[in-house]
């Protein structure tokens, strides 16, 4: 048989029993010739064949002689494998079997040998050689789809088979929930109570289910967040920012609360920020509770290293007593991924040890309890009603908020025994909503309605509104929030929130946002004729809002948890809008009617820079718990687009201010943020093949998922040195004439220097024995330079531009001080590893990316631009990838291991095994660890790497946003020309082309 053919045997024959498988070298034998009759014995004995010898031979020469014709398929059987049928006869193969029937049968053997070929055929016909089910063997038009879960329907002689099958684990239904009807589980009060089941990991915002439906959602930091909507809307957010209002939901983010004397916060809190990085805890206008502050905390006396990050604070107003030691209270709102770090170290420097208050919240109804209780109140007779006394217990409890986001048994109050001051922790407890662009104020205005004057109970059983009662008793009070809602109308005539002094607070006490709802959606906007040329409002915008203004009752946590706790729910107030006379009117609720006491704090948009000052500023409004989506849907209605996390990113890169934690790679959350985003970015390239994605060994790209930023700044520091060894041996000889004109590097306490910078150089000394003093010159680590007036000098040696490749004016003529060589030294010693944020903005075409290359250009590159004015940018040399041969031989070494050919290699695969260990973890197109150096590695030398980059559409060209060395840009800058001075390169991860831009920093 040919190959095909003995393949097509085999498959043919793979069920059958050996035991009945005709045996293929029958063959003539010495013993003369055996017949199987059962499979064991032969019909001719040996005796036989010995006393009729003749009878043998002259058998098997008259069957050669007349061969009797007969079906093919008979002679196959009787030949082995390897034999095969030519023309004119058999080939190869014996010609000796005998086809004779046999003289006699035993009756035993054969029908024992015919049972076994019975059972064998019967074993062969039940059991299933594949593995589709019964029905699925049946032919195509007998296959119905109820056969498949309904035994009955196919034939009899099949149902016990499928019921066997039906018996196994693996084709058993899964067991139905308990809630069996999609309408029970719909219930409102079965979803409440899953909807906190789901609540546990993950917290969610009020306005959680409203985001779901029109948001990708995300889990980041603890909290369930929206991340972007589903729709193409990110030119229409853009949009929202620059002519009208974006609404974002920030209440994730943490708020702790301090309380105590105001000389023993400000003595401690000292101790945790620094006059140089900008306004302090103590800042006047902050301290009297006018306005909002923020700065970046450090660990105590740890200024400048060990960052926790940024924060923004606000200072309870005082009551008018003028006493410095009175009790103050002070709100620090942070986010999410900094609260650990910042209460860890607030507890510690107040020596908070001992806890006031933990969180117990009160236990939530299950499901099974919920159905036992509905059994039982369908046993009494009963339906089971809200207005029901024995049907209430069968409600579950509604969504619990506040402290039931909270981990149970957990903390939430301390108390320091030495200082008295009390931290609390008030997340989730104030809501916190954010407005962006010109209109939030006709949002504002038109969404919220001042709360009117009440002087008595609505009902005396309840507690609702008992609290404004007894304030609009006192004429102060009155007179005050009179005062209040005034400046409020007055904002529809402000054309932008940027007019108002950055960071101004409002406080309020309006009525519920709900009863103001219109029909439908519409736009809020300006009415120019009412406020037009109104003294009122020029007067606010020079004076600002009075300090007395800022008070607001939301600082009262009484009051905050009766106004959320006496809130009418949508039921009712649906209710109570079926029954008005007209329907679609306006719903006066009267003394029933809600006031909510909330908080209006300004926020500046973009203050840095001279280009576009007070874009993007808006308010935000702080309300207390269980009033979220009462407050957000009006907002909504008044034309305000919703944005996620990714507008708010975008809304600080256009700013061109830090975002968190992204941009603060110096503190804990930041490392943090740099490593889960590495992770995401390598599993995501390694899920490509090779030939799909980039090679960054030969595009010469070290780091393409992180910015080594440490690694970065001791290349510098060496490099740096290796400078300066350079520079003193060659200057040996002169070594007398140049120390009198250098400046000493290490100053004593005592020495005047006389220069003309003599200020400046002061304040370098002052800096350089703080860094010496905290081991910052010493320090194996890194920070952020955020010394405001180091910062200033810098930014005026940049050059900053207002536009694409237009320069300003220079630095002498805006009254700043140039640095000099002296200084420029001064500054080596005193931050040997320091990063400085800047931005940049391409000069043509491009955009840049995450993870962008910072460069210095050539002499040549200078040279090639002034002749050619399109000149872009040079591109880099394609690297060679010294990594590809080793990772085929690993990958060569791992398949004999596997084909289990790994012993036979003798002392030449331990060689090859000595040079393959290393590259175990190595990746085609990524370089391994560790790095080489990387300021070198390319054409050009790296100066730092792009945090934040896209093509602008507020600056309508590429801009990026990043750090470089603080000692490679002093290099820089003192090497360039005058007429280039800040112009750099920038190449993304995956080209070779550089681009040039210009570098900027804005303070």
């Amino acid at each position: 048989m040919s190959n095909a053919r003995e393949k097509k045997r085999a498959k043919k024959m793979r069920n059958q029993p050996a035991s009945v498988t005709l045996s293929s070298d029958c063959g003539p034998c010495p013993s003369g010739i055996q017949h199987h009759n059962g499979g064991s014995r032969s019909f001719q004995t040996p005796k036989q064949a010995d006393l009729h010898p003749d009878s043998s031979q002259e058998f098997q020469q008259q069957r050669h002689q007349h061969q009797s014709p007969g079906p093919s398929y008979r002679k196959e059987q009787y030949f082995s494998k390897g034999q095969s049928r030519g023309r004119g006869g058999w080939r190869g193969g014996h010609q000796n079997v005998s086809q004779e029937m046999p003289k006699y049968v035993t009756a035993s053997t054969f029908a024992q040998a015919r049972a076994a070929e019975i059972n064998a055929m019967l074993k062969a016909v039940t059991q299933k050689s594949s593995n589709s089910l019964v029905f699925q063997t049946l032919p195509r038009h007998m296959r119905r789809r109820a056969m498949s879960h309904n035994i009955k329907r196919l034939p009899r002689r099949l149902r016990e088979i499928a019921r066997k099958e039906a018996e196994k684990a693996v084709h058993q239904k899964k067991e139905h929930s308990k809630n069996k009807c999609r309408k029970a589980r719909r219930r409102h009060v079965n979803l409440v109570v899953e909807f906190n089941r789901r609540q546990k990991k993950n917290i969610w915002l009020e306005t959680h289910i409203w985001h779901a439906k029109r948001f990708h959602m995300v889990k980041k930091w603890g909290y369930c967040l929206g991340d972007r909507p589903t729709t193409k809307s990110y030119r229409a957010c853009y949009r929202a920012m620059t002519k009208h209002c974006l609404l974002q939901d920030l209440s994730y983010y943490c708020c702790l609360e301090l309380n105590g004397k105001e000389e023993e916060l400000l003595k401690v809190l000292a101790r945790m920020c620094s006059i140089d990085t900008g306004p302090t805890f103590a800042a006047v206008p902050c301290l009297s509770g006018r306005l909002q502050g923020s700065l970046v905390l450090y660990r105590a006396d740890r200024y400048p290293e060990d960052l926790l990050g940024p924060i923004t604070f606000i200072w309870k107003p005082k009551d008018g007593s003028g006493i410095t030691s009175e009790t103050r209270q002070l709100w620090i709102w942070t986010h999410p991924s900094l609260k650990q770090d910042i209460l860890t170290e607030l507890k510690t420097v107040f020596q908070c040890s001992e806890p006031v208050k933990t969180c117990s919240p009160e236990p939530i109804v299950t499901l099974l309890q919920e159905e036992k209780q509905t059994d039982v109140a369908m046993i009494v007779g009963k339906k089971r009603k809200r207005e029901d006394n024995e049907g209430e217990q069968a409600v579950p409890l509604k969504k619990i908020i506040g402290d039931g986001t909270r981990v149970p048994l957990q903390s939430y109050c301390w108390t320091s025994q030495t200082t008295g001051v009390v931290i609390s922790d008030l997340t989730m407890e104030i809501l916190r909503y954010r407005l962006i662009g010109p209109l939030s104020h006709c949002v504002l205005t038109e969404a919220l309605k001042t709360a009117s004057i009440q002087t008595e109970m609505a009902d005396a059983e309840t507690e609702l509104n008992n609290w404004w009662v007894e304030n609009c008793k006192n004429s102060e009070k009155v007179s005050l929030h009179q005062r209040q809602e005034a400046i409020f109308e007055l904002l529809q005539g402000i054309s932008s929130p940027s007019e108002i002094a950055a960071g101004t607070i409002l406080g309020l006490t309006v009525g519920d946002p709900r009863v103001n709802l219109p029909k439908k959606r519409s736009k809020a906007m300006p009415n120019p004729e009412k406020y037009q040329d109104n003294e009122k409002v020029r007067q606010l915008l020079l004076e600002g809002v009075p300090l007395e203004c800022a008070h607001s009752f939301i600082w009262d946590q009484t009051i905050c948890k009766n106004v959320t706790e006496n809130k009418i729910s949508e039921q009712d107030l649906n209710h109570m809008r079926g029954e008005l006379l007209v329907p679609g009117s306006q719903l006066d609720l009267g003394p029933c009617e809600s006031k909510i006491p909330i908080l209006l704090v300004q926020q500046p948009g973009k203050v840095a820079g001279e280009d576009r000052p007070g874009w993007g500023s808006g308010w935000d409004i702080y309300l207390p718990k269980g009033w979220g989506m009462a407050f957000w849907i009006p907002f909504v209605y008044r034309g305000a687009r919703v944005g996620g996390l990714q507008e708010g990113m975008k809304h600080s890169e256009y700013k061109r201010s830090p975002h968190i934690p992204n941009d603060f790679p110096d503190c804990p959350a930041g490392i943090q943020f740099a490593k889960e985003l590495e992770n995401v970015l390598l599993e995501k390239f390694k899920r490509r093949p090779p030939a799909k994605r980039a090679n960054y060994v030969k595009l010469g790209t070290l780091a393409p998922f992180l910015c080594p930023w440490g690694q970065l700044t001791r290349d510098w520091e060496v490099r740096n040195k290796a400078q300066e060894e350079s520079v003193v041996t060659s200057s040996a000889e002169s070594k007398s004439s140049a120390t009198e004109r250098q400046v000493p590097c290490e100053p004593k306490p005592g020495l005047i220097i006389e220069d003309s910078q003599g200020d400046m150089m002061e304040e370098m000394a002052k800096i350089q024995n703080l860094c010496k003093e905290d081991g910052a010159a010493t320090s194996s680590g890194f920070f952020v330079l955020r010394n405001r007036k180091l910062l200033k000098q810098l930014s005026a040696r940049c050059r900053p531009t207002c536009g694409k490749g237009q320069r300003v004016r220079p630095a002498s003529k805006l009254g700043q001080k140039e640095m000099t060589e002296d200084a420029l030294l001064s500054i080596f010693k005193c931050y040997p590893r320091v990063l400085v944020w800047v931005s940049l903005s391409l000069l043509r075409k491009g955009s840049p990316e995450l993870h962008a290359m910072i460069c210095i250009p050539t002499q040549e590159d200078f040279l090639q631009l002034n002749k050619d004015q399109l000149f872009c940018g040079p591109q880099e040399p394609k690297h060679s990838d010294i990594f590809k041969h080793k990772i085929l031989k690993l990958k060569e070494r791992k398949k004999k291991k596997n084909n289990g050919n790994a012993l036979e290699s003798g002392a030449s695969d331990a060689l090859e095994a000595k040079a393959v260990e290393e590259p175990k973890e190595l990746i085609l197109g990524l370089w391994p660890d560790p790095l080489p150096d990387v300021t070198s590695h390319c054409s050009r030398i790296l100066l730092g790497f792009v945090t934040q980059g896209d093509f602008s559409l507020a600056a309508g060209c590429g801009e990026a946003l990043g750090f470089v060395n603080l000692t490679g840009l002093l290099h820089m800058l003192s090497s360039q020309p005058t007429d280039k001075k800040g112009l750099v390169l920038l190449r993304t991860p995956a080209s070779l082309q550089y681009r040039f831009a210009r570098l900027n920093i804005e303070v």
